[in-house]
């Protein structure tokens, strides 16, 4: 039986394996077979995660992330967790092709999946000109024209970060109103630099390698046109990969995992949870390493509780 399972391959997984194994818990590390290391693989350059003061692409510093976590003596397997089982002092983690594993504590750390827009060239031009998020993309489009699609508080608070770096910021939504706070329709209603497009949808994406325009469709009308863009964000919102512990831990109103306080305490004994299947707010490498490291810590706490409580029974029986 393992001391402590992570799962999950992002900061926030990785940061919990290097805490957890200079403890000398020597974790293990599930990662997934096919999303190992999270959103920051198809992030190009990361210039915000503090260390890299000329930046590090996103592939690069996960490897880096990796590399320190084994140094110290993570197991990492790239392996999907299919079930798990959390109640009692034992839990149960089943995995698709590596059999089931057994852990007295597990720390969650599954990110969150940002919802796309469903086009052929949405991937192909991931990183080239397609992203998800304005505070690790933005600086890279610099007087250049771009689009954000959504119509909440996300999509404004992303077009208004924008304008410190584009020259010019379509929002294109498929509505005639916003769903966004009075607040923050207010800010982009009165920026300068952006630009609403109204009910429209994103139903192209072109470029050889790099984005080029959008094609539109008019929502009420039907008719189609291009719009030259350099780049285009979606910002339609997220949803944390939570569909492991369904009817095991409790859940926010934003359908995160609850923690208690600023700990990454869950509702069982023995479960931790970090990163952005915690925070449906920030959404940062650094938060969830940060993130990461309180698990590790917590986890590291709960198991020196539980050794001493078996060492102080141990005592009274023999006595």
């Amino acid at each position: 039986m393992r001391e402590i399972i992570i799962i999950g391959s992002g900061p926030a997984g990785f940061t919990a394996a290097i805490y957890a194994a200079r403890a000398g818990l020597q974790p293990l590390l599930l990662a997934s077979s096919v999303e190992a290391g999270g959103d920051l693989m198809n992030t190009t350059e990361v210039e915000n995660f503090p260390g890299f003061p000329e930046g590090i692409k996103g592939p690069e510093l996960m490897m880096k992330l990796q590399e320190q976590a084994e140094r110290f003596g993570t197991e990492v397997l790239l392996d999907d967790v299919t079930a798990v089982h959390l109640e009692g002092d034992v839990k149960t983690v089943e995995t698709g092709y590596s059999g089931t594993f057994e852990a007295r504590a597990v720390i969650f750390a599954t990110g969150s999946a940002y919802r796309k827009l469903g086009l052929p060239d949405e991937e192909r031009l991931s990183g080239r000109g397609v992203s998800w998020c304005a505070t690790c993309d933005g600086f890279f489009f610099k007087a250049k024209t771009i689009a954000v699609v959504g119509g909440g508080d996300s999509a404004m608070e992303e077009a208004t970060f924008l304008t410190r770096f584009a020259e010019k910021v379509y929002v294109v939504h498929r509505k005639d109103s916003l769903r966004a706070s009075k607040i923050m329709q207010e800010r982009a209603f009165t920026n300068e630099k952006i630009e609403f497009v109204w009910n429209a949808e994103v139903i192209g994406i072109s470029g050889e390698s790099a984005v080029e325009s959008l094609s539109l469709r008019d929502t009420v009308t039907g008719e189609t046109r291009e719009l030259p863009v350099q780049g285009l964000f979606v910002a339609i919102g997220n949803d944390p990969r939570v569909h492991l512990v369904h009817g095991q831990l409790d859940l926010t109103v934003a359908g995160t995992i609850a923690v208690a306080g600023r700990s990454s305490k869950t509702n069982l004994e023995g479960v931790f949870a970090a990163g952005d299947v915690i925070d449906p707010h920030y959404r940062q490498a650094v938060t969830a390493a940060a993130s990461g490291t309180v698990a590790a810590l917590d986890a590291e706490e709960y198991l020196a509780s539980l050794d001493q409580a078996a060492e102080a029974l141990a005592l009274v029986q023999a006595s």
